[in-house]
């Protein structure tokens, strides 16, 4: 299993994600967005700021935040999304710039520096080395640079369709293997899925790993860089990540009435001093 068997599973599910998306560039000039509320707030004013989105995708979210001011810089492992990502910054006329990296290569290596790094939803547990990681954001942002990150709350992934506590061990160590799934199609509307396409198997597993929310914020800390927010959220933005899931407005997941709410979502902030 390696690094290029993960940047080909999502290769395919990129293709197969942005299939179900419809004319993405048309959405786009029009207006329209598909940031979230949690995001804009946790990363404040961007008008003049610049941004490295770190685990990008096809470039949506880095688009919105370009649209808002930010001098945005997307980074993927995918050739697929970064090569959709550029033509969808040139056809939407929203300028930003994409790199295709393995992220903490290029963490460890760029010459650029950064008033903001942004990640969210489904990013770090795709990269094996944590204190990699965080040494690296620490490394690209500017003295006083932040970096947000909004992400599904690691507990999500043990919770089972039943709603029970089914399913992955939240501590477990080692890695999964499995092909990236097709979560455009399984969220609908909520991740803009507008093209019911058949959604065909993924035919190359992917590696990741779990790691909790203790240990995502202690790399971060022992980088150096100085915790200043840590928020939990009782849904989930976009992703329909337990089947069992009610949807809500806003294109949020919740949880069904009268069930006992655990955090689906969590956001930080933290500062390099």
């Amino acid at each position: 299993m390696t690094a290029h068997d993960t940047r080909q599973s999502w290769n395919f599910a990129t293709r197969q994600h942005n299939a179900h998306k419809g004319d993405q560039a048309a959405f786009f000039r029009s207006g329209g967005d598909v940031l979230f509320p949690e995001e804009l707030e946790l990363l404040g004013p961007l008008a003049g700021k610049r941004l490295a989105h770190l685990q990008c995708n096809a470039g949506q979210d880095t688009l919105g935040l370009a649209r808002r001011g930010a001098r945005a810089t997307g980074v993927d492992l995918s050739d697929e999304a970064i090569d959709f990502a550029k033509h969808l910054s040139e056809a939407s006329k929203i300028p930003a710039t994409f790199v295709r990296s393995e992220l903490v290569n290029w963490l460890t290596t760029t010459s650029e520096r950064f008033d903001l790094a942004f990640s969210s939803y489904g990013a770090v547990g795709w990269l094996p080395d944590l204190e990699a990681w965080a040494n690296g954001i620490a490394r690209i942002l500017k003295p006083e640079g932040r970096f947000v990150y909004v992400e599904f709350h690691p507990l999500v992934w043990s919770i089972g369709a039943d709603l029970r506590l089914s399913k992955d061990d939240y501590f477990a160590t080692a890695p999964f293997v499995e092909p990236v799934g097709d979560y455009v199609i399984d969220s609908g509307t909520a991740l803009g899925a507008v093209s019911p396409q058949n959604s065909e198997p993924n035919p190359t597993p992917a590696q990741s790993w779990q790691y909790g929310v203790g240990q995502i914020v202690s790399a971060l800390a022992e980088a150096g860089l100085i915790l200043e927010v840590l928020r939990e959220y009782p849904y989930a933005n976009g992703c329909k990540v337990c089947p069992g899931l009610i949807a809500a407005d806003g294109r949020r997941w919740v949880w069904p009435e009268g069930t006992a709410r655990i955090p689906l979502m969590f956001g930080l902030v933290a500062r390099k001093v």
